[in-house]
């Protein structure tokens, strides 16, 4: 009997065109560099004789399904996204692409950006829209308060400003 695994949830099907752009560009990547190099060295790897105890080849075949199956992930995900391209008429309130000032509970201000599951980086201030504070966010105004259950508890923050754009002008 095999191993059941409950399904896997999708995430949203939104990108913003820079995350849109940084996937595009890791396909390109694996399609056009790394896989042409791997396949050579495969390749050589197996003019050498014995496969079956030749690591370069045993590795290189690993590494050629990895890449395979990546680029496989992503020419389907890149097909299925919508790349959103423009700021919502509303701008006082949060949708997808927003820049989020939030405030704490202890008065400390953090930003976010509103982002598609495919290009979330926490460090570097982009939230998932499908993250429980990414959702919280979505759809509320300045003043706002946002209240959300974490392993240590309920946190409440604050919305400070909510903006469209890199900088403060458009």
């Amino acid at each position: 009997m095999g191993r059941w695994r409950p399904p896997i949830k999708k995430g949203s099907k939104y990108i913003t065109p820079e995350g849109a752009q940084k996937l595009t560009e890791e396909l390109q990547h694996l399609w056009k560099i790394e896989r042409p190099q791997v396949t050579t060295r495969v390749a050589e790897a197996a003019a050498q004789g014995d496969r079956s105890e030749n690591a370069e080849y045993i590795y290189g075949k690993k590494r050629l399904r990895q890449i395979d199956g990546k680029i496989r992930f992503l020419t389907k995900r890149l097909d299925g996204i919508t790349v959103v391209d423009h700021t919502p008429d509303d701008q006082d309130m949060v949708y997808f692409g927003a820049f989020v000032t939030l405030e704490d509970e202890e008065g400390k201000e953090v930003e976010y950006r509103i982002v598609g599951p495919d290009e979330f980086n926490v460090a570097e201030g982009k939230l998932s829209m499908d993250s429980p504070l990414g959702k919280a966010m979505l759809g509320k105004r300045v003043e706002d308060e946002i209240r959300i259950s974490t392993p240590k508890g309920v946190k409440g923050f604050f919305i400070l400003k909510i903006r469209y754009f890199e900088r403060d002008s458009p």
